[in-house]
């Protein structure tokens, strides 16, 4: 099996920054890319980033371009989400999610492996 581990949500302040991690541990894969997904109360689960195994690619969504940066350290197993600049429409239980391939992918069927999530409220 697959363990992914959120980390770092919080309150925080309309213009502030928050930096989420993601820890993978258990079944290994030879590669896989990650992704970062949120859902608001009553909202659709929505795509936030993604990154393929070789960080050549990422993907963000328009909503949070030019505040949201995805990166990744393969050798601790561990994806972030370094959010700048935060809105409280940003407010949300952020997931991070495995994807079996080193492709990156944009919706939530596409993934294999889920989080529990972490809570960032952004207050006004």
């Amino acid at each position: 099996q697959v363990q992914l581990v959120e980390s770092g949500g919080g309150l925080v302040q309309a213009g502030g920054s928050l930096r989420l991690s993601c820890a993978r541990s258990g079944r290994t894969f030879s590669y896989y890319a990650m992704g970062w997904f949120r859902q608001a109360p009553g909202k659709e689960r929505e795509f936030v980033a993604a990154i393929s195994w070789s960080t050549e690619f990422t993907a963000v969504a328009n909503s949070v371009k030019g505040r949201f940066t995805i990166s990744r350290d393969n050798g601790k197993n561990t994806v972030y989400l370094q959010m700048n600049t935060l809105k409280p429409e940003d407010t949300a239980v952020y997931y991070c999610a495995l994807h079996t391939s080193g492709v990156v992918r944009t919706t939530p069927a596409a993934y294999d492996y889920w989080g529990q999530g972490t809570q960032v409220t952004v207050a006004s």
